[in-house]
């Protein structure tokens, strides 16, 4: 499983993810069906959204199928903001349309 807070023209949302990579073209391609086509996406360790979301995390990672599936984390731009320090994101991965 994969955390990764995604940046797109209505704010942050943090997501969990059960596809091998967020370069994926199947995960891409399931984020343009949900008509995100341009973003920034900054993988977290799982583990860290564990400890920070703690019941609400294993209840959403649980409803996460076994192989190429996404569920939205947190949708609440600020909660993320005030969660996450930049520090604790990876490497920039843009999409551009």
């Amino acid at each position: 499983m994969k955390a990764a807070i995604l940046f797109t023209g209505t704010g942050p949302i943090l997501i969990l993810t059960t596809y091998n990579s967020l370069t994926d073209d199947e995960f891409i391609a399931k984020l343009e069906s949900k008509n995100i086509k341009k973003f920034i996406l900054y993988e977290v360790q799982g583990e860290t959204c564990r400890k920070k979301y703690g019941n609400y995390f294993e209840l959403v990672s649980q409803d996460l199928g076994e192989k190429n599936d996404m569920r939205v984390l947190d949708y609440i731009g600020s909660h993320i903001f005030l969660n996450f320090s930049f520090a604790e994101m990876g490497e920039a991965i843009l999409k551009h349309e």
